[in-house]
């Protein structure tokens, strides 16, 4: 623990104070506006995120630019209007129609009033005028008209807040101060009102607000339920038709607990929870923030074309060409998209909205009951969630690689936003999490900074170090905890193997020197390639035409026996065909003698003060350049000693020999790499037993069966090692060993 403190404390102190000071946030002791504007701009991609449904129950009764172009231009007279309100209540049978424009002022654009005052004046004495004028009056009081058609029907007609002016009459309050009992309900309050005229609004069953307050940017996420005029709350417009469509009987605010066991957000709203919606079939409770506001949730991008609701042209209705099915019992807002008409609002999901989709969007909220908002509970849900996702990531971060640490930011990121987004669209829950988000990405960023500003050094230091003698992926290892790799010398088990051509004094006799560096240059290559990347060896030295390598240093391998096995039947392989490269450029034949031995050696960074290198030595080490000069003598490609032979079993093996090399007085035995064991064929298998088999026998001296097996394998595959054993054979029948011999060949040279 003191190790990982010494290596990451620093980082995980940053990590947790940069946690700290997330959490401040959400519990607003700092502020950070860029997390407020990163907030926002989640909101409204929540809302953009989700696929628009047609809701059939709301319908847009659309003053388009075909019914302007049909009726004239807007406003229309009120005789229009109230075609319009007998078409959609009498032959549609809506189930409600809210107005989300409004009538402030008397139509005079009959004319009557024009030719009243001439009849009372110029026009006087002409015979007739005045009993004509009295039929003519019911048809030209366009008010009266609108306000007959408006008689006992359900339509809510709406209406503008204004400054301190007191304009046209109010409808009824949805309830009164003196209702609350005491209790104080946070309201927008205003003084002024622009509402309808009296001879309509008497007539209309109710009337809404037309409220649009955006945010400080000008866009509309949210708006007032009801607002305060003087001591009476009075609903908006969705609100108020909303209530007419379901014949609700009362909108009241729904209070919870006592003072004493409110939080301080509802003590400050007097306990205040939502606001109900009480009707036949039970009651709507919907959830109110600071100003009895609450979140406008957008279905799709607006408009006639958005999908979230069906648009009918106003003119199509007034001709009654729209079909019933697309009305009947639908509740109606009649409103306009026409550009010149200005009721386009920026809203999070379009920056050109239909102000009259805002009061559909309320309308669908209330009537399935589904509301997004945000709990009291909010803040230290918020401060819960990045304690855990900080706790998480500044401790993990920093002992993770960098592939590790990128992919489990970007998981900790997306689930973080995942869960932010299940909570809203599952449960209407509306969480902030931008913290979280910045807060993965500031903590990801330390550790990526604090990896470039601290540990490049150390690591470029290893890689200039060990780049050239191990593959590239062994340095970024390394690079990644560089304090437990160095050169200084060391004592462990490690596999050694010695490369040689065959020949090569010959051949460079033979070639141009031009040519004789590419030949060689090739073979080296691709010599290297197979130790340092193919199975990741340590590339120690060339020696002119020899190769030097050992497996198990700097990075350490278990196995690393198997690995040195595997790699010099590669280079067989790939030295087969290079020479088959070779002879077709008319070049000398190729061929490699390969020596292996494992055991204790020295490794490290050794040499003199003028030069020095990262080698091996020892014992072990001799017998592995000795087994590579024993390969000429039994005719084989790779020679293994039997350490190795015994921690790579998974080969197949052909024994040569027991030797006594020069500067060794213990015999050792020697063996040839076949092949994977499992790979090997079934021919090639009993080739072997046979072999071993002849081997015993010359061993115990029985030289006759031992001839006679040799000559056997002779004939079917000849090789080398055969005959070399048959003139031993016979050697040894001319000059018996004796009694005492223990079968062991000793070599005198190196």
């Amino acid at each position: 623990m003191a190790r990982l403190l010494q290596k990451y404390g620093a980082r995980w102190l940053l990590g947790l104070l940069l946690c700290a000071a997330a959490i401040l946030h959400t519990a607003n002791v700092l502020h950070a506006d860029t997390l407020d504007r990163m907030d926002t701009f989640v909101s409204g991609l929540r809302m953009r995120l989700e696929t628009p449904v047609l809701d059939p129950r709301v319908v847009i009764v659309d003053i388009d630019e075909k019914s302007l172009a049909e009726v004239g231009r807007f406003p229309w007279s009120r005789n229009v209007m109230a075609r319009l309100v007998e078409q959609l209540t009498v032959k549609y049978e809506v189930a409600a129609v809210g107005f989300d424009v409004s009538f402030p002022e008397p139509d005079t654009s009959s004319g009557y009033d024009v030719l009243k005052q001439l009849a009372q004046g110029e026009l006087q004495q002409v015979p007739g005028l005045q009993g004509q004028l009295a039929r003519l009056q019911p048809q030209l009081d366009y008010d009266g008209l609108l306000a007959q058609a408006l008689q006992g029907q359900p339509v809510v007609l709406g209406y503008n807040l204004s400054g301190s002016q007191a304009k046209g009459m109010l409808p009824k309050p949805a309830f009164t101060e003196e209702a609350l009992n005491g209790r104080t309900v946070d309201a927008y309050k205003v003084a002024g009102y622009e509402a309808n005229i009296a001879r309509l609004q008497s007539a209309a069953l109710s009337a809404g607000i037309f409220t649009a307050m955006p945010d400080r940017d000008g866009v509309v996420r949210s708006t007032p339920l009801l607002q305060k005029i003087g001591q009476g709350y009075y609903p908006t417009l969705s609100l108020a038709t909303a209530a007419v469509a379901l014949r609700a009987r009362a909108i009241n605010p729904l209070f919870e607990g006592t003072v004493d066991t409110l939080s301080e957000s509802q003590r400050a709203n007097g306990g205040l929870e939502a606001i109900g919606l009480f009707h036949a079939e039970g009651n709507i409770r919907i959830p109110v923030g600071e100003g009895l506001t609450t979140t406008v949730q957008y279905r799709g991008p607006g408009g006639p074309q958005g999908g979230g609701y069906r648009y009918v042209s106003a003119a199509d209705v007034l001709r009654g060409a729209v079909p019933a099915e697309q009305l009947a019992g639908a509740i109606v807002l009649v409103g306009t998209t026409a550009p010149g008409l200005n009721d386009l609002r920026a809203t999070p999901v379009n920056a050109q909205y239909p102000g009259v989709e805002i009061h559909a969007n309320m309308i669908s909220s209330i009537l399935d009951g589904s509301f997004k908002f945000r709990p009291d509970y909010a803040s230290q849900f918020e401060a819960v969630q990045l304690l855990v996702l900080g706790l998480l990531l500044a401790l993990l971060l920093p002992v993770l690689a960098p592939a590790w640490s990128i992919l489990l930011a970007l998981l900790a990121g997306g689930a973080a936003a995942a869960f932010n987004f299940y909570l809203y669209s599952a449960h209407d829950l509306v969480f902030n999490v931008s913290s979280m988000l910045v807060l993965a990405l500031a903590l990801f960023i330390l550790n990526v900074a604090w990896g470039y500003f601290f540990e490049v050094r150390r690591g470029r230091a290893l890689v200039s170090r060990f780049g050239e003698y191990v593959a590239p992926e062994l340095v970024a290892e390394m690079a990644e905890n560089p304090e437990k790799y160095n050169m200084d010398g060391e004592s462990r088990e490690l596999t050694v193997m010695f490369v040689d051509v065959r020949g090569f004094t010959t051949i460079s006799e033979g070639l141009t020197p031009k040519v004789l560096r590419e030949y060689i240059n090739l073979y080296l290559t691709a010599m290297s390639t197979d130790i340092r990347d193919s199975h990741r060896g340590t590339l120690d030295k060339y020696i002119g035409d020899a190769v030097m390598a050992f497996w198990g240093a700097p990075v350490a391998f278990p196995d690393h026996a198997s690995r040195g096995v595997a790699t010099a039947l590669l280079m067989q392989a790939s030295a087969q065909r290079l020479n088959q490269d070779f002879l077709q450029r008319g070049w000398p034949e190729l061929k490699i003698g390969i020596g292996l031995n494992t055991g204790q050696m020295h490794v490290g960074d050794m040499g003199s003060e003028i030069r020095r290198a990262y080698t091996v030595m020892g014992d072990a080490v001799n017998l592995g350049a000795r087994l590579e000069g024993i390969t000429k003598v039994y005719g084989v490609g790779i020679a293994v000693g039997e350490v190795t032979r015994a921690e790579a079993p998974e080969f197949a093996y052909r024994e040569l020999d027991l030797v006594r090399v020069k500067g060794k007085n213990e015999p050792v035995a020697i063996f040839e790499p076949l092949a994977l064991d499992s790979a090997l064929a079934q021919p090639a298998r009993d080739e072997l037993a046979r072999w071993h088999a002849a081997l015993a026998l010359v061993r115990s001296q029985q030289w006759d069966a031992a001839q006679a097996a040799l000559e056997a394998l002779q004939a079917g595959a000849p090789h080398g090692l055969y005959q070399l054993y048959l003139e031993r054979v016979a050697h040894h029948r001319a000059h018996p060993p004796g009694a005492g011999w223990d079968g062991v060949t000793t070599f005198d040279t190196k």
